[in-house]
């Protein structure tokens, strides 16, 4: 086991190293001036560009910016020097001018509030998702299946955004049972009743389509592993059919059901730009959205190596929980 864990580590890394110079590539041969970008869109003062390029670093050599930004990922950057001097300490992934702060302090504080969004709405599409699918699959053909049928049409075919606006409109304008977002976050310890009436309409919304799509997977996996020998054998044994269902067959089809969550986790952590939009939360799909939007270049570089992280880390800890679930791909 610890020679797997050890191999499938030993790749991230790599992937990680491959993707992180593969997005620098990318941004860094983008047909336009990087340093022109640091003072916004409109900015027209070859003094201030050049002093920028300067204190950025982008008049060097670009394997040397690269080394220099791979660098300040474990020792931290100083942008410039004498009074004029700015320190980012590590893990730095570079200085927005435009926000007037290192682009880790402005990630550290959208980072929770996707955090939470994404873990909270995982939780509730798998308690709902596995559930119904579970029981759609076990009384397949009655009223539950049915009804699962009609969930799972109605969840697939609403857009997020289009949920997240019924919500808004219902829940909170018409029948006023929650408050109206105002754009504000508050973390889990300060006040957990609040941070939970803030995020539970996104947690809805997310979980909603999500729990669709899991619903239907879960009963055609569960379905498809019931028909297989050995659960026909612990049939004729007389084990009961709870047993059966928890102990074997859920089991089997518990190990792509991990795959998926872990890749939709991933994905959202990323950003959830159109549920985060719509109840006004300032996470890190909003984040993203205006640094293109105002054309903030570390900000971008920076979010979307965050999101290729957290992408490749999810497949990692995906790859270990597999094996735990099902140890023949140890020695794959």
């Amino acid at each position: 086991m610890f020679a797997y864990i050890s191999r499938r580590l030993g790749v991230s890394l790599l992937i990680l190293l491959g993707v992180s110079f593969t997005v620098y590539v990318i941004f860094a041969f983008l047909p336009f001036d990087p340093a022109a970008l640091t003072c916004g869109k409109n900015c027209n003062d070859p003094g201030i560009i050049e002093a920028n390029r300067k204190r950025l670093g982008y008049d060097l050599p670009f394997l040397v910016q690269y080394w220099v930004f791979i660098k300040g990922l474990f020792m931290g950057r100083t942008y410039g020097e004498g009074a004029a001097m700015i320190n980012c300490p590590a893990p730095s992934l570079g200085y927005s001018f435009q926000e007037h702060s290192c682009v880790t302090t402005l990630i550290g504080e959208a980072l929770p509030v996707t955090l939470s969004l994404a873990l909270g709405a995982l939780v509730l599409w798998l308690v709902i998702g596995v559930g119904l699918g579970v029981l759609a699959a076990r009384y397949r053909g009655k009223i539950v299946d049915s009804a699962s049928t009609v969930f799972v049409l109605i969840g697939t075919s609403l857009p997020t955004f289009l949920t997240g606006l019924m919500l808004l409109v219902f829940v909170v304008i018409k029948w006023r049972i929650m408050p109206f977002p105002a754009g504000n976050y508050t973390p889990f310890f300060e006040d957990p009743y609040e941070w939970a009436q803030i995020l539970f309409l996104p947690w809805v919304t997310l979980a909603f389509a999500y729990a669709a799509l899991y619903t239907r997977f879960v009963r055609s996996a569960v379905i498809e592993t019931s028909n297989e020998d050995y659960i026909r054998t612990a049939r004729a044994k007389g084990l009961p059919e709870g047993t059966i269902l928890g102990k074997h067959t859920l089991r089997a089809a518990l190990a792509p059901i991990v795959t998926m969550a872990g890749l939709d986790f991933a994905g959202l952590l990323g950003g959830a730009i159109l549920t985060e939009s719509v109840f006004n939360l300032p996470g890190l799909g909003r984040l993203a959205i205006g640094a293109v939007i105002e054309y903030d270049l570390p900000i971008i570089v920076a979010t979307t190596l965050l999101a290729a992280t957290i992408v490749v880390v999810m497949n990692l800890i995906v790859d270990i929980a597999y094996a735990f679930i099902d140890p023949r791909v140890r020695v794959a």
